[in-house]
């Protein structure tokens, strides 16, 4: 089990395998949750939208058309990669 070491500021580093572990990375937001008996619980803050919230998104920012294949496409692969 990996040791970390608090600062005298009261912070901790997290070591790179611990955020690999956890599937976060660098600037991205952890949730905390106190528990029983002095523990913590940490889990990586994943963001809660739909689709729908993505709609527009690129508009005016690129000439490509996507095919609506290039597009299923690219969301089976996000699927892959989340799951």
């Amino acid at each position: 089990m990996p040791t970390l070491t608090i600062t005298a500021r009261g912070q901790i580093t997290l070591k790179k395998e611990i955020l690999r572990h956890m599937g976060i990375a660098a600037g991205e937001n952890v949730e905390v949750d106190l528990l029983p008996g002095g523990r913590v619980a940490l889990q990586a803050v994943r963001p809660k939208g739909s689709i729908m919230s993505l709609s527009g998104i690129l508009a005016g920012k690129t000439n490509k058309v996507a095919t609506i294949e290039e597009i299923n496409g690219a969301v089976a692969a996000g699927w892959l990669e989340e799951g």
